[in-house]
C-alpha cells in the first residue's frame, strides 16, 4: 500500500511558477510509475504528465508541455511538479498517482495509488 502526500500549492498569478511535491509512502516507490493529473471545477480528470520508475522518460499533456517539468527522487520517495508561466486554465485541484502496472501512463485507471490533491490557482 502507498501513501501519497501533495504539498506546494497555492495562490499565484498569471505567468508565475509553483513546484508540487508528492511524498509518498509504504511499498516500494522505484516500482511505480508516476503521474500528475488535474480536476477543474465542472470537468473531468484530465492528464498533466508522467514520469517513468527510473525518471529516464517523461510524458507531458499539450495543454503542458514546455511549461510544466515532471521529475523524481527515488532516494527521498517524492515526485516533483515544476510549474512555470502558468495561466488561468491551469487553475485546478492537481493529484498525484502511482502505478506498479501503467501501460498507458495517460491513462489514470491504470493508477492505483492517489493523494488527497492540492488546489493550484492562477489569477489574470
Amino acid at each position: 500500500q502507498v501513501q501519497l502526500v501533495e504539498s506546494g500549492g497555492g495562490l499565484v498569478q498569471a505567468g508565475g511558477s509553483l513546484r508540487l511535491s508528492c511524498a509518498a509512502s509504504g511499498g516500494t516507490f522505484r516500482n511505480n510509475v508516476m503521474g500528475w493529473f488535474r480536476q477543474a471545477p465542472g470537468k473531468e480528470r484530465e492528464f498533466v504528465a508522467a514520469i517513468n520508475r527510473s525518471g529516464s522518460s517523461t510524458d507531458y499533456a499539450d495543454s503542458v508541455k514546455g511549461r510544466f517539468t515532471i521529475s523524481r527522487d527515488n532516494v527521498k520517495n517524492t515526485v516533483y511538479l515544476q510549474m512555470d508561466s502558468l495561466k488561468p486554465e491551469d487553475t485546478a485541484v492537481y493529484y498525484c498517482a502511482a502505478g506498479a502496472r501503467v501501460f498507458t501512463k495517460r491513462n489514470y485507471g491504470q493508477y492505483d495509488y492517489w493523494g488527497q490533491g492540492t488546489q493550484v490557482t492562477v489569477s489574470s
